[in-house]
């Protein structure tokens, strides 16, 4: 389901850059649903806000999965674009997720390296315990911070960025996302997302250098989300 996007999903804006607090269910950037990407909502936003006659300029920095809430960096100038781009291929940007899997027995701390090849068919990767023909090595770190009721709270830093990387992997050692279906898990979430949130950046200011670092809160909407930040 798409929301429409709110100003308050702006966490941190200056003149290079914004980054928007995704919900779950929102499209980063247009695809062939035909429905209008976060791309469009912020653009119309910024042109109604500042009234603006032209075009705005907003570039989509990195992307994550449609049912996945969390940070989004979009650039306002050309300049940023290019450099934030290129410290995305760096891997310069830090990002840390939080997941809300299964109770299941799982070291408290892991590091998983698997080798993911995308099968476009489907839109599912496809998970390989060593190196294989068409397959990108794939790693992430997790651990455990916090024990739900019913549910494990997993940060998550990634090392690497493929596609349904965390969904994946974490689907490999038994413990699905909560919500996601694709990978395993037995019920789908209310809003049709994932409880898999982008929780954290930190990285160098493209321009100014210095240190930004900023946390989205969990989706409001949400008891088992609410309970993970209490």
């Amino acid at each position: 389901m798409l929301q429409d996007f709110s100003e308050d999903q702006i966490v941190y804006e200056d003149n290079h850059m914004l980054v928007v607090n995704k919900k779950a269910g929102q499209l980063v950037q247009g695809d062939k649903t035909g429905d209008e990407s976060l791309l469009e909502s912020v653009k119309n936003f910024i042109k109604k806000r500042d009234n603006k006659p032209g075009n705005v300029f907003l570039g989509l920095v990195h992307r994550i999965d449609r049912p996945t809430s969390g940070l989004v960096i979009y650039a306002k100038t050309s300049k940023a674009l290019s450099r934030l781009t290129q410290m995305v291929k760096n891997r310069e940007i830090k990002k840390t997720y939080w997941a809300v899997v299964g109770k299941e027995m799982i070291p408290n701390s892991q590091r998983l390296v698997h080798y993911l090849k995308k099968n476009e068919k489907n839109n599912k990767a496809i998970v390989f315990p060593k190196a294989t023909e068409g397959a990108k090595e794939s790693i992430l770190t997790y651990s455990l911070i916090k024990t739900l009721e019913n549910y494990l709270l997993l940060e998550v830093d990634l090392e690497t960025g493929r596609h349904h990387q965390i969904r994946a992997q974490l689907s490999k050692i038994g413990v699905p996302i909560k919500g996601d279906l694709k990978y395993g898990s037995q019920r789908s979430n209310q809003d049709g997302g994932i409880s898999l949130h982008a929780r954290k950046l930190e990285f160098l200011h493209p321009v100014t250098k210095e240190n930004i670092q900023i946390t989205a809160p969990v989706p409001q909407n949400d008891a088992v989300w609410r309970a993970c930040e209490e």
